[in-house]
């Protein structure tokens, strides 16, 4: 039937959110449960102690296959290739040291020398943890099997090479 109106106030139309919100609940809950949180991923690093005597199986390392990183202040690093002291290291940013890993890697695997591409890091006093991440994280982007960390065995002709360039 037809109900005729005539006069009055006309109702304003009344909109209930209960099953809005009951549905944004239900969405809310079925995310958080179905979404797996990354954990933070750790590097392992294994130094030996200091008081330990040299292993009889230690590795042998091939100047020609060596590339030392030492990590200064202003992220900088000065990295040479071989022996220290027989040639003067080259300065460059963290950012752009990368690129010298690859090419030196390259040169050294076309040198025909039997062995693994060496990459020995030596943080100074003047760098920072940060730098010293990123290189690690470097390594670890391009593959660099064997790397060493030595804090405690910086040359004095290093030193010097660095404090020239006011990077130590």
């Amino acid at each position: 039937m037809a109900e005729l109106n005539t006069g009055g106030k006309k109702a304003t139309p009344r909109v209930d959110m209960t099953p809005m919100v009951d549905l944004m609940f239900l969405l809310v809950t079925f995310f958080i449960l179905t979404t797996s949180i990354s954990t933070p991923q750790a590097m392992d690093i294994a130094k030996p102690d200091k008081n330990d005597k040299l292993p009889e199986n230690r590795l042998e390392l091939k100047a020609s296959k060596t590339m030392t990183i030492l990590l200064g202040k202003k992220d900088k690093v000065a990295w040479y290739m071989g022996v220290a002291g027989e040639t003067a290291p080259n300065i460059e940013s963290v950012s752009q040291v990368g690129e010298s890993i690859v090419k030196n890697r390259k040169t050294a695997d076309a040198s025909g020398v039997a062995g693994d591409f060496v990459v020995l890091v030596k943080p100074t006093s003047g760098s920072t943890f940060q730098n010293f991440v990123d290189m690690m994280d470097e390594l670890e982007i391009l593959k660099v099997k064997v790397r060493q960390i030595d804090d405690d065995n910086i040359l004095d002709n290093e030193k010097q090479a660095m404090k020239e360039q006011g990077i130590l």
